[in-house]
């Protein structure tokens, strides 16, 4: 298929291209400070005095998750009203960036630096994330929002690849040296940073916002009173995608646990070591690179709902190996399963909001789809942290908890509607 036969007339494939780099950009951050080098970092070196480490690192996080649900919706409208989502884009760009690379100061015992920092980029990375993500309706046709959704992710996916790939290079150097990561880390930081600030750039340079909201002016200034009006208007007035966002919570619960606590699950429980955990999410970022990308073609074909659906048992399978095998090899199924399930059913989400959402409000609803998001990321870790804290350190219950999200996200997705020129 052509290019030209997916995108919106005027989009240029340039734009495309630069929207997609985003997502190799910004990849890198998720790929190796949350899910790999920097989590398990967290928790065996700067907080290894703290004896509920993982907890601290989950509540660092919800923190950071708490404020993106508190903002985000805000900040959307007002990027929406005013035509200011690609300065958002820039400004949470560059404070990722910087509070990325001052993560490299972080040593053994610096908790307080670490946590700031960690909250600080995690928070501008989640702002950045909505509003690409809101230019996704405005790039591609409706029938292609899968497809379009999915190459996104999946070249993303390809970037976080190849900063993890670097970062396995650096951790190498330094191990054979007789360093440990209180050495390699710093580096790796400094590393990832640098790879999100060049490959933002396209996005920065060549991104539109075609659409502007001059008919709903902001009923308040305040981000508080702002969620709550997003939130009531879309339950009123977009009665699916409010069905949707309770779907999207309850299901990137799981996602999230899998997202931030897998590194610290391999190291803790299967007895990994930090090359080895790299290694698995290397495969794992594979696997979603490929799944995410091919999965786009099956959501607009099969249709949307159904597509979702299939991915969430995945998780379910996923989750049952996980949580009861003892073997290396079993742990490597596990992981590869997650890496097919954890593009496609990002991805899909992604796309069903671009289906339901008001094209004047692009960047507002997308910021909800982050609330639900953020609400997801805090519930899920931090209900990992807490059953390991009371279990006194029993990770594969935490871990197997984890199927009550996906099994709920199952049941609520039932509920979601799409009009007739939906996939559906």
């Amino acid at each position: 298929m052509e290019i030209r036969k997916v995108l919106q007339p005027e989009v240029k494939p340039k734009e495309l291209y630069a929207w997609a780099m985003y997502d190799f950009a910004n990849s890198g951050y998720t790929t190796v400070v949350l899910t790999t080098v920097f989590s398990a970092y967290f928790v065996g070196v700067v907080a290894q005095d703290y004896d509920w480490s993982t907890l601290l690192l989950t509540l660092t996080l919800s923190a950071s998750y708490l404020l993106l649900m508190l903002t985000m919706p805000a900040i959307g409208a007002r990027a929406d009203q005013f035509g200011r989502k690609k300065m958002v884009l820039f400004f949470s760009t560059l404070f990722c960036v910087l509070a990325t690379a001052s993560l490299a100061f972080s040593g053994p015992g610096y908790v307080v630096w670490a946590v700031v920092f960690l909250l600080i980029s995690n928070y501008a990375y989640g702002v950045g994330e909505a509003i690409i993500a809101s230019f996704l309706p405005e790039i591609a046709r409706r029938e292609a929002l899968g497809r379009v959704s999915g190459w996104g992710w999946g070249f993303g996916y390809l970037g976080g690849m190849l900063t993890l790939s670097l970062a396995i290079l650096i951790v190498a150097y330094f191990d054979h040296q007789g360093l440990g990561p209180e050495y390699s880390v710093p580096w790796v930081m400094i590393l990832t940073a640098a790879i999100f600030m060049v490959m933002a750039l396209p996005a920065l340079t060549f991104l539109r916002q075609r659409h502007q909201n001059h008919t709903a002016p902001l009923k308040s200034r305040f981000m508080l009173a702002q969620v709550w009006q997003s939130l009531k208007s879309c339950r009123q007035t977009q009665p699916n995608l409010f069905r949707l966002l309770v779907c999207g919570t309850w299901y990137h619960a799981g996602i999230a646990v899998v997202i931030t606590l897998s590194a610290v699950y391999a190291t803790q429980v299967m007895g990994f070591s930090m090359s080895q955990v790299m290694m698995m999410v290397f495969t794992v970022n594979l696997a979603a690179a490929i799944s995410a990308a091919a999965f786009g073609y099956v959501q607009d074909s099969l249709g949307h709902k159904k597509a979702l659906a299939l991915t969430l048992l995945g998780w379910l399978v996923m989750v049952a190996i996980a949580s009861v095998t003892q073997s290396v090899l079993g742990f490597w199924l596990a992981a590869t399963c997650a890496g097919l399930c954890i593009g496609s059913s990002q991805s899909a989400g992604r796309a069903m909001v671009g289906l339901l959402a008001p094209e004047d409000r692009l960047a507002e609803m997308y910021g909800l789809w982050a609330f639900a998001i953020q609400l997801a990321a805090i519930v899920g870790p931090l209900a990992y942290g807490l059953i390991t804290w009371f279990s006194g350190g029993n990770h594969r219950l935490a871990l197997g908890s984890t199927a009550v999200f996906f099994v709920m996200g199952l049941w609520s997705l039932r509920a979601v509607r799409f009009d007739l020129q939906a996939a559906e």
